[in-house]
Parts: structure tokens; C-alpha cells; sequence
């Protein structure tokens, strides 16, 4: 038996009829409670409609690249050159106000502070400071939106790293990828439109989880899909030994066709999302494989992201096959690099890690202009905290580290709809408190979705009788940063 040539996932056989006649009244009665009952939660669980929004979307996809374990302001963006002359002078109780240190700084007899060990200098017609680490993003730094006083409550990883994805520092929640993802759906009906690509070339201070891109109580079609480097790039993607399309389209069509009768027999929402799954899964198998190979790329593009960008799964490959990614019209693609954790030794692994994601971010940035992609892109990076002033441990002009500091640090965004060339918000001398335009991190969530059109206030989700959204009761959109 084939499929039918028009719709290989909608084949109709006397063999399902009598399968769905066995249901006989005791079957009923028998599920009747549960049944019904599902139904109902069904009804329940079905999301609000966002209706007609007055909002112009000024982008129609985001790339976030997500530093994970917190990159320090003071070696890239928030340039202090007056902390040059305190070196080793401890902290003044006015600037720290009391303020929660994490229980590695807590107990320390003094907060030295730590200035920078790196020169910085003016890019571009905004002569905007950047650190010598960063020089290929100093080239492009008229096309960034620095925006210098963001700040969460959250200081320690797991719960400010979670915080950042989902709008909420406990797990459980949709993360910010599958609520766009919920909001706006998918303008490639052949590829997932929330990928997410981990760096293979970073280290791993700080784990990473799947719920960081999970869909939480949304229906699982929603959730962000891993591509990984090497010859399975999607997990269970690819077919079996001595399995051929055929074989599998026909599968599918059985499946489908069983999952279609449980939920007629059930009503649970899940099974549709598992039905649209599948389907997604058959079409990948013909649309993950184009789209992951890079070798018909010219050398020019490779040498514009870096010798790494040769390398399968590191950051700078990985930027690449973002922008093959945005180019399908993927709606949410996350890129995330680790290793920014740095509490010892901050010199020398602060400067690896700037040269692993230097030259391809700002190669991603200008490939995605010269495409005309950036103008209806949003480009975000950033981490999930920042650094402290003072040095955790060991203290000298060339070695130190730094401890967690939620309290002000550095992300940027670009593209559509922010404005190129600014620097927001200031922090004080110490780059401890801010002093101008606070951004909280629901604020940056409030103001994504807005730029793509949404009002953060109307997508929502009714779950165990309330209704949830990504930045919870908070957050206001940044008008200031705005084109």
C-alpha cells in the first residue's frame, strides 16, 4: 500500500475504520471521565489570540548571540579609564551601597579594584570606545546599539541564565525563542523556526540545558531545535540502515493516521503538535542537509568570518550557518558560546575567548548588510550578568578575575529597528551602579518583541487557570533606543 502522490500524510484504509469501529460503548464509558476531561483541558490550554496588533514589525527575524557565563564590561565595552590609578584600592562602601556579593566574594577581607589590563580606543564615525579584544567588532561599532545599563536581579548562573531565556529565574517556563516562535509561527514550512546552534570550540565552565531553549508549558511543536555539527546534525533525523524515503513516508502516514484517532478518542492538544512534528521531520530530512553544507560557499565569505569558520560546530561556523539559516526565513536563531565565566585568570582567558567570537560576529554583521538582510534582522548579544570592579582572589597589574555583578553590564543589539551608532544608558566610574536609563532584563524582552511586532502585554498563554507571558507583570518597551 503507498501513500497517496497529493498528501503522503493523509491516507484513509478500511484497516483504520475498523480499528476506530472497536471502540465500542464499555471503551467509552471506560474513558468517558478522563476523556472528556482532556477535552476540556484542552480548551483550557488553547492560546490567547494576540488579534489585530497596531504594531509595525520592524524586523522579521532575530539571531541572539548568547555569551554564556557573563562577559566582563570592563575588557570590551564600558570603558573606565580612571580606574587606572586605584589599582588595588579597595572598593568605597558609598559605591557598593550594601549591595549582595555571591558567597565566593563575600567573605573576602577586601574588594580590590581591578582595572582593566586592556587599552581601548575610538571606532568609527561615532568614535565609540571598544577594547583592543574586540577590533574586528570595532569596525562595525556605527552599526551596534551598545546598550550599557542592563541589569537583572540574578547573581548566580543557573538561575540568571534562565532569567535572560524565559522571564523567570525557576525552570518551567516557554524560553523567549518558542514564545516568538508561538506569537508569529514560521515563514519556512520546511525547517523548525527556532534553531539553536551550541559552540563546540567554547569551554565549558557553565553547563548549558536543553530547557534553555525548551518550549515549558507551551505544546512541544514550539520548542527551539538543536543542530549539531557532524554527520547527524538533528538527532533521530536521518533514517535507518537500509530504510529509504519511501518506507518512511509511508511510516509517517500510519503514524499520523494512529495519533489523528487518538486524539479524536482523547482531544489532547499534545497529539496534534506531535503530528505537526513528524511532518516537520519528513520535510527536514530533504532540508537539513542543504542548508548545513557550506561548502559551496566562495573563500571570500569564509576569510570575512575567520579560519574558524572552516571547522564544523565552532562559533565562527556556526555564525555562518546562522546567516544561511535567516536567509531560509528561520524566524529565531540562537547561538550559544560558553566560557565567559571568568573569576581567575581573567587576562589570558578573557582574550581567547574574545578571539573565538570576534572576527565572525562582526563578519555575521557585515554579511547580513551587504545581503540586505540586516534591515529586517535583529542582531543581539550579551550574556547574563556582568563583572565586578574588584578582583575575586589573587590581584596584580596583569592577573585577576572578576565576581558575577548583576547590577550593570553591556549587551548590544542591531539591525532593524534600533538605532545604529548609539551608546544608552551609563553606568557610574566604577561600572558598579547606573547612574542613566536603567534597562531591566524584561525591558530588553519587552522591547525584542516589539520589534517584531508584538505587544509583550498581549502574548500570552493560559496555563493552570492564569495566563503567562515572557516578561511576567513586568517590562516596558526602550523607546530610546528606537529608529
Amino acid at each position: 500500500m503507498t501513500p497517496h502522490h497529493d498528501d503522503p500524510f493523509r491516507l484513509q484504509t478500511p484497516d483504520f475504520a475498523a480499528l476506530n469501529q472497536q471502540l465500542d460503548r464499555r471503551d467509552f464509558l471506560k474513558r468517558t471521565a478522563s476523556g472528556l476531561g482532556a477535552m476540556a483541558l484542552g480548551g483550557l490550554l488553547g492560546h490567547s489570540s494576540l488579534g489585530a496588533t497596531p504594531l509595525i514589525p520592524k524586523a522579521k527575524r532575530v539571531v541572539y548571540l548568547f555569551m554564556a557565563g557573563g562577559p566582563s564590561q570592563f575588557e570590551t565595552f564600558d570603558y573606565k579609564p580612571g580606574l587606572r590609578s586605584m589599582l588595588g584600592s579597595a572598593l568605597p562602601d558609598s559605591v557598593r551601597k550594601g549591595q549582595r556579593l555571591t558567597g565566593m566574594s563575600a567573605n573576602q577581607a577586601s574588594l580590590p579594584i581591578a582595572p582593566s589590563a586592556y587599552s581601548f580606543r575610538q571606532y568609527g564615525k561615532t568614535r565609540t570606545w571598544v577594547s583592543d579584544l574586540l577590533p574586528y567588532t570595532g569596525q562595525v561599532v556605527d552599526d551596534l546599539c551598545l546598550i550599557k545599563s542592563v541589569y537583572t536581579e540574578q547573581i548566580n548562573h543557573d538561575p540568571a541564565i534562565t532569567f535572560f531565556q524565559t522571564g523567570h529565574q525557576l525552570p518551567g517556563r516557554p524560553s523567549i525563542g518558542s514564545w516568538v516562535n508561538y506569537g508569529l509561527g514560521s515563514e519556512n514550512q520546511n525547517l523548525p523556526a527556532f534553531i539553536v546552534l551550541v559552540s563546540k570550540d567554547a569551554a565549558k565552565d557553565q553547563p548549558l540545558y536543553a530547557r534553555l531553549w525548551g518550549n515549558g508549558f507551551l505544546p512541544s511543536e514550539y520548542q527551539g531545535v538543536q543542530f549539531r555539527s557532524g554527520n547527524d546534525p538533528v538527532l533521530f533525523l536521518n533514517n535507518p540502515e537500509g530504510y529509504d524515503g519511501q518506507d518512511r513516508a509511508q511510516m509517517l502516514t500510519y503514524l499520523n493516521q494512529l495519533n489523528r484517532l487518538q486524539n479524536e478518542t482523547w482531544g489532547d492538544p499534545e497529539v496534534n503538535a506531535r503530528i505537526s512534528q513528524y511532518e516537520m521531520a519528513f520535510r527536514m530530512q530533504t532540508s537539513v542537509p542543504e542548508v548545513m553544507d557550506t561548502s559551496k560557499e566562495p573563500d571570500d565569505v569564509f576569510d570575512l568570518y575567520g579560519p574558524g569558520s572552516r571547522d564544523k560546530g565552532s562559533f565562527a561556523a556556526n555564525c555562518l550557518l546562522a546567516r544561511k539559516l535567516l536567509e531560509k526565513d528561520v524566524r529565531f536563531v540562537q547561538l550559544y558560546h560558553q566560557g565567559w565565566d571568568h573569576h581567575g585568570s581573567l587576562p589570558g582567558n578573557i582574550t581567547k575567548q574574545c578571539k573565538q567570537i570576534d572576527q565572525a560576529t562582526a563578519g555575521l554583521l557585515i554579511d547580513l548588510k551587504r545581503r540586505g538582510l540586516l534591515e529586517d534582522t535583529l542582531v543581539v548579544w550579551g550574556g547574563e550578568f556582568g563583572r565586578t570592579v574588584y578582583s575575586q582572589g589573587k590581584l596584580t597589574a596583569t592577573d585577576y578575575g572578576r565576581d558575577h555583578h548583576p547590577r550593570c553590564f553591556t549587551m548590544w543589539m542591531a539591525g532593524a529597528g534600533v538605532k545604529a551608532g548609539l551608546s544608552y544608558g551609563q553606568t557610574d566610574d566604577f561600572s558598579y551602579n547606573i547612574i542613566k536609563d536603567p534597562v531591566h532584563v524584561h525591558d530588553f524582552q519587552a522591547t525584542l518583541l516589539h520589534l517584531l511586532g508584538v505587544d509583550h502585554e498581549q502574548l500570552t498563554y493560559k496555563y493552570q487557570g492564569r495566563r503567562f507571558r515572557l516578561t511576567d507583570v513586568h517590562g516596558k518597551v526602550v523607546k530610546g533606543i528606537l529608529s
